[in-house]
């Protein structure tokens, strides 16, 4: 019988540590790695719409750098984080004419946007001409920051209205929307442009 109750015990026990590692290694993905977002307002849409779920990597750019077109979250203040698009990496110039995006000079596709530039009426653009130069002073994206917008041009907060953003203030790219469910998608657009 005593045997048998320290058989019990020690299965019990183990069971304990099984799951005890299991919270551990959840906490820490959760953590360090992978962190869930919930997308507010409609400054993404077409491709994230209010309430999107999202899954974010946060360790990609701790061992590589932000690319073009990668959808990202950054601490935009102290207490709001926003999902935008890159568009300039540190040392490109920006610029948009008649709805075309140039980086360095040259015209850059945007396929994420012909939904919204579909439906619109015959001759309005949907991003207003700009440079770097005229919002900001700077011809260039400066070292350690980034360039975003968001993919609805037209109801967007991003950097051409707050500026450039620090590299460091960026928490992940998103990796997943899970939700809702039939939406799911695995979102990795990235350009070397």
């Amino acid at each position: 019988m005593n045997e048998s109750m320290s058989k019990t015990k020690r299965e019990l026990w183990s069971w304990i540590k099984a799951v005890a590692i299991a919270i551990l290694i959840a906490l820490l993905v959760r953590n360090f790695i992978f962190s869930n977002y919930i997308v507010r307002g409609e400054s993404m849409m077409p491709t994230l719409q209010d309430g999107n779920r999202l899954i974010v990597n946060k360790i990609g750019y701790e061992i590589g750098n932000p690319h073009r077109f990668d959808i990202i979250v950054f601490h935009a203040t102290k207490t709001d984080d926003y999902v935008k698009r890159v568009i300039g990496l540190p040392g490109d110039t920006i610029s948009y004419n008649n709805d075309q995006l140039y980086v360095n000079g040259k015209a850059v596709a945007e396929p994420y946007l012909q939904q919204y530039k579909d439906a619109l009426p015959k001759g309005q653009q949907l991003t207003d001409n700009f440079s770097l130069q005229s919002k900001t002073g700077k011809l260039r994206v400066p070292k350690g920051e980034l360039w975003v917008m968001g993919d609805n041009r037209q109801n967007s907060e991003d950097s051409r209205y707050f500026g450039f953003i620090q590299e460091k203030s960026v928490v992940g790219k998103v990796a997943v929307r899970y939700w809702p469910f039939d939406k799911w998608a695995v979102l990795q657009i990235a350009s070397k442009n």
